[in-house]
């Protein structure tokens, strides 16, 4: 492979990036190729020890989309992480993805019970309109019981959502420093 057709696979591996960021990196490995030949290595030779196109690029991502969930921690930018750390390697489509569904499942399981609480009350009062006859307070005691501790659930659950989702990105992030070469000592 020479340096136009390595340029042109990490070009259009890039293309999910903004522009600028993806010129940059373009005009990086222009100046591996540059200093490279200076050096007397043939455009082979240089691409041999940069390693494959495709696989810069899913580093590349996997990183850009990292620090994106960093900045703004949206479920798609959760997604759009996981899946780029996943896209590093085989290996960790189990290492990556058991996890993700074990916690968003958690997630989700800690505020539907939290809502099915909260909306409790209004479950009742449903049920009283639709059968008159079967409306008891005992029952809206309950639900109103129910109402409350769906409030402190629901509260523990967003201040556990960001904890996780948090402990999470750090868990990709170290994930993907792994996959990229190792744990180094810095």
């Amino acid at each position: 492979m020479n340096k136009y057709q390595f340029m042109r696979i990490l070009e259009s591996s890039l293309e999910r990036l903004p522009s600028n960021e993806r010129l940059d990196i373009i005009q990086d490995f222009e100046e591996h190729f540059t200093i490279g030949l200076e050096e007397g290595k043939t455009e082979e030779q240089i691409v041999n020890s940069l390693g494959s196109p495709q696989q810069i690029a899913r580093e590349i991502l996997a990183t850009h989309h990292l620090e994106k969930v960093q900045t703004k921690a949206t479920t798609g930018n959760v997604f759009r992480a996981v899946w780029a750390v996943i896209g590093l390697g085989f290996f960790n489509l189990v290492i990556v993805l058991g996890p993700f569904i074990a916690i968003a499942s958690i997630i989700i399981a800690g505020w539907a019970v939290g809502i099915s609480f909260i909306a409790s009350p209004l479950l009742v009062l449903v049920n009283s309109v639709i059968f008159p006859g079967t409306f008891e307070y005992f029952d809206l005691f309950i639900s109103m019981l129910l109402c409350g501790i769906g409030l402190f659930i629901s509260i523990g659950m967003y201040f556990a959502t960001r904890s996780i989702v948090n402990g999470f990105v750090r868990y990709l992030k170290f994930n993907a420093r792994i996959v990229k070469g190792g744990l180094k000592h810095e």
